[in-house]
């Protein structure tokens, strides 16, 4: 039996018990993986370093991160814990069904809810609120029709097996994805140390390489192409008389390189050489993940490149840059410029570093024919890495319009199956 509409307050009470000297577990709530120890999503400290002030949650609490519930960071508490004094403490009453409610508060209907209650600056469906929260009596004022407790546990029984499927296939998905990019980096690394190359074969001198075939020189980056750094920006050079466009860190991904966010800057007439790009330019990523790489195509006619940026250009044919690429991707793959890098603060691949790298250099022959090789596999790999995440999407999708249509009441769950909803996602 389904009672009355009420406000959704009178189905538990908000715990607001302060720590002080008891020091449970710190608990912290993931969007993906509802709530878990802190120490296993980060190494950083509490922002403070008195806890005496966070909350106490108990097993079977439902926790809520104010400020991206919104986006589903909420979950049950497995143990008793201390959460965040910014978090809200739910305890649920004995008449209602923990995990129902928790399916309830992540279902779409009750996002939309939340999000038009948030107390923000901005607006959530463009990402510009500011410091947004979900405040205790807007949660608690969300009217629902809840159904009897008998319902509720038929609801959350089919809900936990369905969704448990769902996970289980998207765990399968995402494993293959995994598998996908391991094998592809393997490829490369055997493709850089030329393991299917016949003939004699030598040390390479670099740890993570291993031999080489005897005929193939290892060189320093340097001996083939020129390494510049990019501009240093300033709020001087960002209001100039030559603004122009320039890449930025962010905007080179490996193999890929985004042009739908560009920033201008001051380029004088007497720097431009210095700072342009030409087509077939090698931009390497000097922090952040030092070492990753792509190749410019000259999309935009007048392109500069910011500090953040290595600018490498062959000095002559017999260098491939896209070999070098590979050689990067390799290298990278492998951690060494993670090693070499400055690890007091953030990695950093100096030019320094970089033209003194030696990777191995065959005939530029060999290069094409290998890097042919390796970008026609790279293809496949983007079709195939497309093709899961779209199945992911689906996953994802339908897992949820599954919650929303349970708690909802579009459909009885004692005669429904859920398993229509992996239709067309292939096991």
């Amino acid at each position: 039996m389904t009672s009355p509409e009420q406000r959704l307050k009178f189905l538990y009470r908000v715990i607001d018990k302060r720590a002080g000297i008891d020091q449970p577990p710190l608990l912290a709530v993931s969007i993906h993986h509802g709530v878990v120890p802190r120490d296993t999503l980060t190494d950083d400290l509490p922002r403070a370093e008195d806890l005496s002030n966070y909350k106490v949650c108990d097993e079977g609490d439902i926790i809520l991160n104010r400020m991206r519930a919104f986006q589903g960071a909420i979950g049950v508490s497995p143990i008793r814990g201390l959460v965040s004094p910014d978090y809200m403490v739910l305890r649920p009453h004995p008449t209602t069904e923990v995990r129902y409610l928790h399916h309830l508060f992540r279902s779409h209907w009750f996002i939309g809810q939340m999000s038009a209650r948030l107390r923000g600056i901005g607006g959530t469906e463009n990402g510009a609120v500011r410091t947004p929260r979900i405040n205790p009596d807007d949660l608690g004022g969300i009217r629902i029709t809840l159904p009897s407790l008998e319902e509720q546990r038929r609801i959350a029984d089919f809900l936990d097996a369905e969704t448990s499927r769902l996970d289980n296939l998207a765990l399968a998905r995402n494993r293959q994805l995994e598998l996908l990019k391991e094998r592809f980096l393997t490829l490369v690394l055997d493709t850089v140390r030329g393991a299917t190359e016949p003939g004699p074969r030598k040390a390479s001198g670099l740890g993570w390489l291993g031999t080489v075939p005897s005929s193939w020189p290892i060189t320093p980056v340097n001996y083939g192409f020129e390494v510049l750094l990019g501009k240093m920006l300033n709020q001087e050079r960002v209001n100039g008389a030559h603004l122009a466009q320039y890449l930025r860190n962010t905007n080179v991904q490996w193999d890929r390189i985004t042009t739908d966010d560009l920033l201008l800057m001051d380029f004088p007439p007497e720097e431009r050489s210095r700072y342009s790009l030409n087509p077939g330019d090698l931009l390497v990523c000097e922090g952040g993940e030092p070492g990753r790489a792509a190749i410019w195509d000259g999309r935009i006619s007048e392109m500069y490149y910011q500090k953040a940026l290595h600018r490498v250009r062959a000095r002559s044919h017999a260098s491939s840059p896209r070999w070098l690429f590979y050689c990067l991707r390799a290298a990278t793959a492998q951690n060494v410029f993670a090693v070499e890098g400055n690890t007091t603060t953030i990695a950093h691949l100096t030019g320094e570093q970089l033209r003194a790298h030696r990777f191995p250099f065959p005939d530029r022959e060999v290069q094409d024919r290998a890097t042919e090789k390796l970008d026609a596999d790279s293809r496949s790999q983007e079709q195939l890495e497309g093709l899961l995440s779209r199945q992911l999407s689906i996953l994802s999708e339908r897992r949820q319009a599954l919650i929303t249509a349970a708690v909802t009441g579009q459909f009885d769950v004692s005669t429904a199956s859920g398993r229509n909803v992996t239709e067309g996602v292939t096991v």
